[in-house]
């Protein structure tokens, strides 16, 4: 099968990009290195299956060619992470709106039916998270002055409604998972991921910082759970009537776990003797920023699409992730 990945050298990408070539899929990988990095992909470039193009989606003058080859595309090219979503946001709405729509027409025009795979967000569910549970059906809400992540979760939404769009009158096939805080290798603390920092500051003996008083609760996924849920969920056939539909469909894992626990988990297994320091949310995103509380999905949706379980818990991540650092190793 050949596939093509946008965002192909960043986090979940280059995981995605050494699953297919695994299976023995040819993979072209895309990206403008502007938060995914060279490195991520560095053991896949001898393989023969495998080809990188370093290109921005926006002005990629390619882009219809590669698409026109693809038999399954994933498009997560986005600007990803806290920090740069709140530092950057004419990017977050110029990239994640503009080149989705880019990869979308020119599957069309492909004329070949690739199975196209836009990658959403938990972001989209904003500020509904009185919700103690996110289903796919909650009615969404967002309030534009509070700040924080708004635009990034409208950038999401629009792609959801991009990708429905084009599913409705051009009849291409599109499946849109929302992804919930995957955590895995290839993920760098630089840009606001929690785990990997806290696995950064362990090691090095530094304190763990925790923004807020630590109390806000995340669901964490295991990004070889990730990877196997978007391989079938793209694999699903039309016949079923959420994917003949486009509807959306939550990823992640539902174990709930607070931040501040995740720090103490971190500092156990990894025998650290780095304390824990509390960092207000002022100083750490700037004033009035407005933080989740709270995000943990129902996947009852994709486990009866696919028969999906999460197989991977967060303290074999962790311990993995510790590994890996200690070893500069890859799994």
């Amino acid at each position: 099968m050949n596939v093509l990945i946008t965002g192909g050298a960043g986090f979940i990408g280059s995981n995605l990009c050494a699953f297919h070539l695994k299976r023995g899929d040819r993979v072209v990988a895309v990206d403008d290195l502007s938060t995914g990095r060279s490195q991520n992909i560095e053991a896949l470039r001898g393989e023969s299956n495998f080809r990188f193009i370093q290109a921005d989606l926006l002005d990629w003058n390619e882009l219809n060619n590669e698409v026109a080859k693809a038999e399954r595309i994933y498009h997560l090219a986005a600007v990803v992470g806290m920090f740069r979503v709140l530092k950057e946001p004419v990017e977050v709405t110029s990239v994640n709106v503009c080149a989705t729509e880019r990869v979308l027409e020119a599957a069309v025009k492909g004329g070949h039916d690739p199975k196209v795979v836009i990658a959403s967000s938990s972001s989209v569910y904003g500020h509904s998270n009185e919700q103690l549970k996110l289903h796919e059906d909650v009615d969404l809400v967002f309030s534009p002055e509070r700040g924080g992540l708004t635009g990034y979760a409208l950038s999401k939404l629009s792609n959801e409604i991009q990708a429905r769009a084009y599913h409705e009158e051009y009849g291409l096939r599109v499946v849109i998972p929302r992804l919930f805080n995957s955590v895995g290798p290839n993920q760098s603390g630089n840009y606001g991921f929690v785990i990997p920092r806290f696995i950064n500051q362990a090691i090095a003996g530094e304190p763990l910082t925790v923004f807020g008083d630590g109390t806000q609760i995340r669901s964490f996924c295991d990004v070889r759970d990730t990877i196997a849920a978007l391989d079938t969920l793209a694999a699903i056939g039309d016949d079923y009537e959420e994917i003949r539909n486009a509807e959306v469909v939550n990823v992640g894992n539902d174990r709930e776990i607070s931040i501040l626990d995740t720090a103490k988990m971190v500092i156990a297994r990894s025998g650290s003797t780095s304390s824990i320091k509390f960092i207000s949310y002022d100083e750490a995103y700037g004033e009035h920023f407005d933080h989740i509380t709270q995000r943990r999905p129902v996947i009852e949706k994709l486990e009866r699409l696919t028969g999906f379980v999460p197989r991977w818990s967060l303290e074999q991540t962790i311990d993995d992730l510790l590994q890996k650092k200690l070893n500069n190793t890859t799994y």
